[in-house]
């Protein structure tokens, strides 16, 4: 929850300072970093005010080291259960028809820091979102070369990545019948330039309507196989309830499927002053079902609400920017809500999962003072950190994390899986430094 201080707002605050987040110095405009190695940072609340988000204010999402892929001689590589395997480069894929997309990408993990209970993965707060227009070919006019057969229902999609120690490749698997689909592409361009490399380039898979997880960066290998892709990025990672439960509550994984569609959310960026009282709050709003039909604001909490202005951008897969003048009390509480054409609306509460995905509670603005983010400088790690854990990973990731020793333990157990050269009698000291150093609900 943000909160803000009447009197900055009433003499001239442009934008607010988002409680429980620090920024530092990263690639491109408009971005606070969450790991540097692997990549991944997110966008700051000034993103929110373009309909199109430029390419270096755009939100990083990598598992893998980044690649440094040969585009003269990239290629990719369609086998499988197909009539006719091929191998199509970069050169001959732009001599097919080009098609252009807006769409909103946004990660499964955006907004996992305010899920309560806290919970593993990264920090992401709002910012692990953005809208551009992507170019390219369509996946199925590709696919058709090869002849993707019956029994082939899913495709795995490879790439050019770089794992870290003994971590999985990062493999995701769609249903054919959505690789089918005439939206769903594979891009070589962002906003009209080459898509860079950080973003997936040369090419990328454009999933339009469904999580980032499933745009798959660097695609070098299309496999037609009979059932769900059994990798770790799909039967362990990415996963969702089929019925929700409590806050903090456990889930089988035979009680999930695979993330697919973002929900319908709405974000605040930064209410501007008009005048005394009175501010033109603003935002953005996307739903992966369905175009966005409205979008409401409250200053009060939620007990009376606003219609507020749509712009002229409505596609089917990208975000609208809406904004209302409103007059804010003393002690009121800004809140927007979403509504897309389906009829799904914007939760109150949150919709608990135990891996932080799909976040879209509808954003609160409150009045009056407000913490500042929390800083953590000047840490002396232990040298068992030191040489176990910052190594692949630099210190970001860890410092983003709130947990409890357990699952500061089962996080230490799976890096240990994954490579890092941790001993049985090594691993008590790590746990401890790093539950009393980043404790849950901090």
């Amino acid at each position: 929850m943000r909160s803000l201080d009447r009197r900055e707002l009433l003499t001239g605050l442009a934008g607010l300072v988002i409680a429980g987040t620090s920024s530092s110095a990263a690639p491109g405009k408009n971005l606070k970093t969450q790991s540097v190695r692997p990549e991944d940072y997110e966008m700051e609340f000034a993103g929110f005010e373009s309909y199109l988000t430029p390419n270096d204010s755009f939100y990083v999402r990598t598992h893998t080291l980044t690649p440094t892929p040969d585009v003269a001689n990239y290629e990719i590589k369609i086998h499988g259960l197909v009539n006719k395997e091929v191998s199509i480069k970069l050169a001959d894929l732009k001599k097919m028809k080009k098609v252009e997309i807006v769409a909103v990408m946004e990660c499964a993990g955006n907004g996992r820091a305010n899920y309560r209970p806290t919970m593993p993965g990264l920090q992401w707060d709002q910012g692990a979102v953005g809208n551009a227009k992507w170019g390219g070919v369509r996946l199925k006019d590709v696919l058709a070369m090869a002849g993707i057969k019956p029994e082939g229902k899913h495709l795995a999609f490879n790439s050019a990545d770089k794992p870290m120690g003994t971590q999985p490749k990062f493999i995701r698997s769609l249903e054919t019948e959505k690789c089918m689909h005439p939206d769903t592409l594979l891009a070589w361009e962002m906003n009209g330039e080459a898509l860079p490399t950080v973003h997936g380039g040369p090419v990328r898979l454009v999933v339009p309507g469904w999580a980032g997880d499933s745009w798959v960066k660097w695609v070098t290998d299309i496999e037609a196989i009979p059932t769900e892709f059994d990798g770790f990025f799909m039967k362990t990672a990415y996963r969702y309830p089929k019925v929700l439960g409590k806050p903090g509550e456990a889930v089988d994984p035979k009680d999930t499927n695979p993330v697919t569609w973002i929900k319908v959310k709405s974000i605040i960026h930064s209410p501007k002053v008009l005048a005394p009282g009175k501010v033109l709050v603003g935002g953005v709003a996307y739903s992966g079902l369905k175009p966005v039909a409205k979008v409401e604001v409250s200053v009060d909490d939620g007990k009376t609400w606003k219609l507020a202005k749509l712009d002229k951008n409505k596609t089917q897969w990208g975000w609208r920017l809406w904004s209302l003048a409103v007059t804010v009390p003393a002690d009121g509480v800004l809140v927007a809500r979403a509504t897309d054409e389906g009829g799904n609306v914007q939760p109150k509460e949150q919709e608990w999962n135990p891996s932080g995905y799909l976040w879209n509670v509808q954003p609160r603005v409150v009045m009056g003072p407000r913490p500042g983010p929390p800083q953590v400088t000047g840490v002396e790690y232990p040298k068992e950190v030191k040489s176990k854990c910052i190594t692949c990973h630099d210190d970001h990731m860890m410092q983003g994390q709130r947990m409890t020793r357990a699952q500061w333990d089962k996080e230490v157990d799976k890096m240990t899986r994954w490579g890092a050269p941790v001993k049985p009698e090594e691993k008590p000291a790590i746990v401890d430094f790093l539950a009393s150093k980043y404790p849950a609900g901090k």
